[in-house]
């Protein structure tokens, strides 16, 4: 079968596209910009982030699944056993890490229930278990996920434009991390892999206490400088 080229074009620019309005949203400068040009928004401003984020991910998983390509490589015996395995582990994963994130304030809803006067960041440094062995659980598992399905063209794409995404959506978010959390973030980042996790590179729960405290001490400090100011 002839791949559809211009189809995987399109695919790959639509994935360039999404991730870069999602980056682009994300930004700092634009929550503050919104607090600034419309206040009334600022409380839906998360809950609208995630609602714009899933509805345009919607057609670019569907286009995934539309555009024809023969498979490019199947999981098949020991190793389909041992890939879907690994993509169920994937998945509990997630579930068993949902745990350490506050989901009202991920989600929005806490945001919008408390009527925020900003659309910045509230939630204090997280550093849940997987968290104490790789900076983005959520990242590493998705990507265990993805390359643990078959491949044909169409999915080769997307797999390698989530990946790329991760990549550098991950030192992104990073920045904004450490502007709001100073030195903890910093030595988090010293002390934990980011999307891989590595033997020799853990937190202990008390290195991760420390750190928590230490990002809360960090925002107590901003929030009383800019009383003062005002």
């Amino acid at each position: 079968m002839d791949l559809p080229w211009l189809d995987l074009a399109w695919l790959a620019l639509g994935w360039f596209a999404y991730a870069a309005l999602h980056s682009l949203l994300a930004a700092l400068t634009v929550k503050a910009w919104v607090t600034r040009r419309w206040p009334r928004f600022a409380p839906t401003y998360r809950l609208a982030y995630n609602v714009i984020a899933f509805v345009l991910l919607l057609p670019l998983l569907w286009a995934t699944w539309a555009i024809p390509g023969d498979w490019l490589w199947r999981w098949t015996g020991l190793a389909g056993w041992l890939a879907n395995g690994l993509a169920l582990a994937a998945l509990a994963g997630f579930w068993f890490s949902s745990t350490g994130y506050d989901m009202g304030e991920f989600l929005g809803t806490r945001a919008l229930q408390a009527r925020r006067r900003d659309a910045g960041e509230h939630d204090g440094l997280r550093i849940s278990t997987l968290h104490r062995y790789v900076r983005h659980p959520w990242y590493a598992l998705g990507l265990l996920l993805i390359w643990t399905r078959d491949m044909n063209a169409p999915f080769l794409v997307s797999a390698a434009a989530i990946t790329l995404y991760f990549v550098i959506g991950s030192r992104l978010e990073e920045r904004k991390l450490e502007a709001h959390f100073g030195a903890a973030y910093r030595d988090y980042v010293k002390k934990v892999p980011g999307l891989f996790p590595l033997p020799w590179k853990t937190l202990s729960p008390a290195e991760a206490d420390l750190l928590m405290q230490r990002s809360v001490e960090r925002l107590v400090e901003g929030s009383g400088h800019r009383q003062h100011e005002l």
